[in-house]
C-alpha cells in the first residue's frame, strides 16, 4: 500500500499549468526522440535549460574521474569478523578494470545484454554493477526475495548473460531455471563457499582472475563505443496482473541526476571533507542505488555496508528495534542518512523506549526541550524568527544526546525515501532538531525529481524540482490538486520492448505522466497527495481520493500503523486498520506483541493490553473506544459526507512485505482482505 500526505490547509498554486517550463513547450528535432524502446536505441537529451546544458558523460567517465583523482581515499567498507575491510578508489573501482575484463572474457557478456545481481548490499554488488556497465552491458539489480519464476521472467526479458549471486540460497534459484534461459552463460557467487560445483559457476576470485585473458585494447574499444544517451541500467517492476515493466535508464540519466543532486545538497569532496554513508536499503531499489552508490562515488565519499541483520528486530528487552543498524551507525558516524518510513518509525520507537526507561526528571527535561525544539524549528522554517537563546541548552541536554544515541550526531542531512512520513513522525524528529527532508521520484525519473533540504524545507512537502527539471499539475480540481507531470534529463528512456506503455507514459513534448496526484504551492513546493489508480468511485458516481483521510486517521489515532479506505462501487467508505506490532526478526512477519510505543499509549489510556489479540479478541473497551473517538475526530474534519468513514475494523495482523500488503498496488490489500471488505456491506442492499 502506497500513500503520501494530507495538508491541513492546502493552497493551490495560481500559476499556469506549465509552471517552471522556460518558454513554449519544446518541439522534437526532426528524426530524434526523447524516448526509445530498443535496447541499443539512443534518445535526445533535454538540454534546453542552463542547468540541463552540462556536457553529457558516461558512467565510466564519472567513475574513472573519481577513481583517478581520489585514488587513495577509502571508497568501500565491509564489516568482517576482525574489523572493517576497506577498499580505496584505486583498489575497488579502477585497478585494473578486473571485473569489467572478467565479464568480457570467457563469461561472454554481449553488448546490450544484461548482468543480474541478486544479493545483500556489498562491495561485490557495487563492483559487479559498475563492471556490467563498463563492459557494455546492462546492470540489473534484483531483490533477494525474488522467486525463481520472477528471476526467470527478468532474465528472459533483459537477455541476461550472467547472474551474480551472493550465496547458495540465491544460487539454487538460478539452478532451478537455468535450463530455460537461452542467454545464460555464467554464474558468479561472491559469498560463502561454493557447495554446488557447476561448469559455468565461478567464485568471486576466479571471476576476477579471468581479467588476464582480455587485453586493455579490447576493453577500451567497448568503453569508447558507449554513449551517454544509451541505456546502461534496467529497473524492473513486477506486476501480479501483467508482464513486468523494464525501465531503461541511460548513462546520462544516472550521471546528470547524480551531479545535480550532489550540487543541490552541497555534498563535500576531499580534501575539504569526505562524505560517509551507510548502505542498508536494498541496492536493487533505484533510489537507494542512486543515493548510496552513484552519488557517493561522484563526490568520492565512503560507503559502508551494514550487516545482514541490520533491520532485524531484537528479542532482548531494551535492545534497539532495528537490529545491528544502530550499532553500525554509531561506529561509522555517517554524514548523511536516508531512511524509509518504517525505518524512521523503528528509530522513533527505539528513542521512545529509551526515554521511557529514563528518570522522571529526565523525561520532563526531554519533554520541555522537544516542545521548544518543535516550536522553534517551525517558526524558523517559516522565516518568522531566529532560534531562541535557550535552544542551545535544549540542544546540549536533549537533541545531541538523542542523535548520538542513534549514531547520527555527525549527520548534516536526513532524508525519507518512498511513501511520505506521517506528520507525527516528522514532528517528533523535528522536535529533536532532526528535520527529515522528503524526496519524490519514480524509477522512471531516475529515482528523484524533487527534493527538500534544511535550508529550503516545508513540513509534508516533497520539496522543489531539481534544477533543470520541471513539474506541472494538470486537470486540477477545486482544491488545486491535479495530475503530476515532470520533465527533465532525469526522465527515463522508455520501457524495454514496450512501445504502448512508453507512449502512454511520455507525451509528444517529453513530459512524463507520473500517475500521482498533487499540488504546487506559491513557492514551487510539491505536495504529493495520492495516485490516480487509488481513486475510489462510490455507487453514487462520486470519486474520492482516499489518501488525505487515511493520513488524517493515522494522526488522530497514534496506535494505528496503516489505514486503507475501501468502497469501490459501494454506497459509502469503510476502513481497514492495523495496529503497531513488533516484527519477527527471522521471518519479517508481524508479531502479536504491540510495539513499546503502542503499549505506552495503552498505559496512558489505563489499558493493560500489550498484544494485538488483547484488543481485537478480548474487545478491550478502552482502546476500542479510543479508536472510535479517533475515527469520529477524523470524520469531523472532512467537509464531504461521502469522504467520511462509516464502518471500520482492526485486522488480525499488521501489514508486511512478507504478507504481500506493502507494495505499489492498493488492489493487493483489497484482494487479501476481500472477506473483511465484503462483511462491511453484507447487510446492505445496493
Amino acid at each position: 500500500y502506497s500513500g503520501r500526505h494530507v495538508l491541513e490547509n492546502p493552497q493551490p498554486c495560481p500559476l499556469p499549468p506549465t509552471w517552471g517550463l522556460p518558454g513554449p513547450e519544446p518541439r522534437l528535432p526532426t528524426g530524434q526522440h526523447y524516448w526509445t524502446t530498443k535496447r541499443d536505441g539512443e534518445v535526445e537529451l533535454r538540454q534546453e535549460d542552463a542547468f540541463a546544458s552540462q556536457v553529457p558523460i558516461t558512467v565510466h567517465d564519472m567513475v574513472m574521474n573519481t577513481a583517478i583523482r581520489y585514488a587513495n581515499y577509502v571508497a568501500l567498507g565491509s564489516k568482517h569478523r576482525n574489523g572493517w575491510h576497506l577498499l580505496t578508489y584505486i583498489e575497488g573501482l579502477a585497478c585494473p578494470h578486473r571485473p569489467h575484463k572478467g565479464l568480457l572474457s570467457q563469461l561472454g557478456l554481449q553488448r546490450f545484454h544484461s548482468v543480474g545481481i541478486m544479493g545483500l548490499n556489498s562491495e561485490e554488488w557495487v563492483i559487479a554493477s559498475i563492471g556490467a556497465i563498463m563492459a557494455g552491458g546492462f546492470s540489473v539489480g534484483m531483490l533477494s526475495t525474488n522467486s525463481p519464476k520472477a528471476c526467470q521472467v527478468i532474465a528472459a526479458s533483459s537477455e541476461m548473460d550472467i547472474f551474480v549471486v551472493d550465496n547458495d540460497k540465491q544460487l539454487q534459484k538460478i539452478i532451478q531455471i537455468q535450463g530455460s534461459l537461452k542467454h545464460l552463460k555464467a554464474i558468479v557467487q561472491y559469498k560463502e563457499r561454493i557447495r554446488t560445483p557447476l561448469h559455468n559457476l565461478y567464485s568471486w576470485n576466479s571471476f576476477l582472475d579471468l581479467a588476464d585473458y582480455v587485453s586493455e585494447d579490447t576493453l577500451n574499444h567497448v568503453i569508447d563505443s558507449q554513449k551517454p544517451n544509451q541505456c546502461c541500467t534496467l529497473v524492473y517492476t513486477l506486476s501480479i496482473t501483467g508482464p513486468p515493466k523494464a525501465m531503461m535508464l541511460s548513462h546520462d540519466n544516472i550521471t546528470w541526476t547524480t551531479e545535480i543532486i550532489a550540487q543541490s545538497l552541497s555534498y563535500k569532496s576531499p580534501p575539504e571533507k569526505q562524505e560517509v554513508l551507510v548502505s542498508y536499503l536494498p541496492l536493487s531499489y533505484l533510489a537507494a542505488q542512486l543515493l548510496d552508490m552513484w552519488i557517493t562515488i561522484s563526490v568520492a565519499g565512503t560507503l559502508y555496508f551494514a550487516q545482514s541483520d541490520a533491520l532485524r528486530v531484537s528479542r532482548a528487552p531494551g535492545s534497539p528495534a532495528v537490529g545491528s543498524l544502530i550499532n553500525t551507525l554509531r561506529e561509522v558516524k555517517p554524514t548523511v542518512f536516508y531512511g524509509v518510513p518504517w525505518v524512521w518509525d523503528r528509530l522513533l520507537d527505539t528513542l521512545k523506549t529509551s526515554q521511557l526507561a529514563s528518570t522522571p526528571f529526565r523525561r520532563r527535561l526531554d519533554k520541555w526541550a522537544m516542545w521548544l525544539g518543535l516550536r522553534a524549528k517551525k517558526r524558523q522554517m517559516l522565516e518568522q524568527s531566529h532560534l531562541p537563546l535557550c535552544f542551545g541548552l535544549a540542544k546540549k541536554v536533549t537533541f545531541n544526546q538523542a542523535q548520538r544515541f542513534l549514531g547520527l550526531h555527525r549527520s548534516r542531512q536526513y532524508f525519507n525515501l518512498g511513501m511520505g512520513l506521517s506528520k507525527a513522525t516528522t514532528e517528533y524528529f523535528l522536535s529533536l532538531n532532526m528535520p527529515i527532508c522528503e524526496l519524490y521520484g519514480l524509477p522512471e525519473s531516475t529515482g528523484v525529481h524533487t527534493l527538500s533540504h534544511q535550508e529550503d524545507f516545508r513540513l509534508l512537502s516533497c520539496g522543489k524540482s531539481l534544477p533543470g527539471t520541471y513539474t506541472r499539475t494538470q486537470k486540477e480540481n477545486e482544491d488545486g490538486i491535479g495530475d503530476i507531470h515532470v520533465w527533465g534529463r532525469n526522465v527515463f528512456m522508455g520501457y524495454l520492448n514496450d512501445e504502448k506503455r512508453t507512449r502512454e507514459k511520455i507525451d509528444l513534448y517529453g513530459w512524463m505522466h507520473t500517475g500521482d496526484l498533487g499540488l504546487l504551492d506559491h513557492d514551487g513546493f510539491l505536495y504529493v497527495l495520492g495516485n490516480e489508480n487509488d481513486i475510489i468511485t462510490l455507487s453514487s458516481g462520486e470519486k474520492i481520493n482516499p489518501n488525505p483521510m487515511e493520513q488524517l486517521v493515522k494522526r488522530c489515532i497514534p496506535i494505528v500503523r496503516y489505514v486503507v479506505l475501501v468502497g469501490e462501487g459501494a454506497p459509502y467508505l469503510c476502513a481497514l486498520l492495523t495496529l503497531k506490532c513488533q516484527i519477527n526478526p527471522d521471518t519479517g512477519e508481524p508479531r502479536n506483541a504491540l510495539t513499546s510505543e503502542a503499549v505506552a499509549l495503552c498505559r496512558q489510556l489505563r489499558s493493560h493490553s500489550t498484544r494485538l489479540s488483547d484488543i481485537i479478541y478480548h474487545k478491550d473497551p478502552v482502546v476500542m473506544n479510543f479508536i472510535s473517538q479517533g475515527i469520529n475526530a477524523a470524520n469531523a474534519q472532512v467537509t464531504s459526507d461521502s469522504a467520511k468513514i462509516v464502518k471500520w475494523t482492526i485486522l488480525e495482523t499488521d501489514f508486511s512485505v512478507v504478507g504481500g500488503e506493502l507494495g505499489e498496488q492498493r488492489a493487493n490489500v483489497a484482494k487479501i482482505y476481500q472477506q473483511e471488505i465484503e462483511s462491511f456491506y453484507a447487510e446492505d442492499e445496493y
